[in-house]
């Protein structure tokens, strides 16, 4: 696998090697020798989750004040546009995102550690995406930001009105946000 870093410390962009021909391809989608020797990260995933989406949905920006999650995403069909929003106050992008196309065609993950606030928008008719996580879902200590907060300026990649749950369209903004003091 090939790991390149972001503009965001500690976020990675993770592309597999890929072995095709004209049957169809093989990748090895994760190896947990090879992840801890090339990204240096040890905590363990703890459970997989997979959602399908349309064309247009939005969902986040999603995170856990309390048991937050480290993810490791992709996306099996489809393409989607997946961000992550530096979360640490204590860090030097504290308030920054950044953002990769995941598709189907790709076959690349994105990994976010715990303390960002994660969410990405369907791009293709449909897209099927799966992250692992480092802690389990709480949703007593869910919290969301809301997806075009002004502070944040993400770049969503998509021109039209996004398609949002009514969790996501009463999120809370940036600077009214509990975020990590100690990560």
């Amino acid at each position: 696998m090939q790991i390149e870093k972001t503009s965001i410390n500690d976020v990675l962009i993770v592309t597999p090697k890929v072995f095709g021909d004209d049957r169809g391809f093989f990748f090895e989608s994760f190896n947990l020798r090879n992840w801890q020797q090339q990204t240096g990260v040890t905590l363990p995933f703890v459970q997989e989750n997979h959602s399908r989406s349309i064309k247009g949905v939005l969902r986040g920006l999603h995170y856990q004040i309390q048991q937050p999650q480290g993810k490791l995403v992709r996306v099996v069909v489809g393409e989607v546009f997946d961000v992550g929003v530096d979360l640490r106050r204590s860090s030097p992008t504290f308030g920054q995102w950044t953002g990769v196309h995941l598709s189907a065609e790709n076959k690349k993950q994105f990994w976010l550690p715990p303390g960002f606030a994660h969410g990405f928008i369907v791009l293709s008719d449909v897209a099927e995406f799966l992250y692992h996580t480092t802690d389990y879902y709480a949703p007593e200590h869910e919290r969301s930001i809301i997806w075009n907060d002004k502070d944040l300026a993400i770049d969503w990649q998509y021109d039209d009105k996004p398609i949002l749950s009514e969790k996501d369209r009463q999120a809370a903004s940036f600077k009214k946000a509990e975020v990590y003091m100690d990560m």
